[in-house]
């Protein structure tokens, strides 16, 4: 029987493991794992370690900042605004299509 070849041992950023462990607690552990590329068990292992408190919290850029209410309202309707617009774009872009279909034939 062949010999596996040893992985070497991959390390993860601290805000990696939060992001993973905030995904796993709304898809599951399974599931976070495969969607990461990461093994179950260290998965497993790094929600075990925030449900302690043990995990190392993310420093510097990582860390989400407080924003104001209206600050968080204006960005809220720029991306509506934003939304409309590009809904609007997509309709446009249908119906030019199906004209460009109908044409063709």
């Amino acid at each position: 029987m062949a010999r596996k070849e040893a992985v070497p041992n991959r390390r993860y950023t601290a805000e990696f493991k939060q992001e993973a462990v905030r995904l796993a607690a709304s898809i599951g552990g399974n599931a976070t794992a495969k969607r990461l590329g990461v093994p179950h068990s260290t998965v497993t292992n790094w929600v075990r370690r925030a449900r302690d408190g043990a995990l190392q919290e993310p420093q510097g850029e990582g860390v989400p900042v407080r924003r104001p209410v209206s600050e968080l309202e204006a960005e809220n309707s720029r991306l509506r605004r934003e939304l409309a617009s590009t809904k609007l774009d997509l309709e446009i872009v249908k119906k030019a299509a199906a004209y460009f279909a109908k044409e063709s034939r």
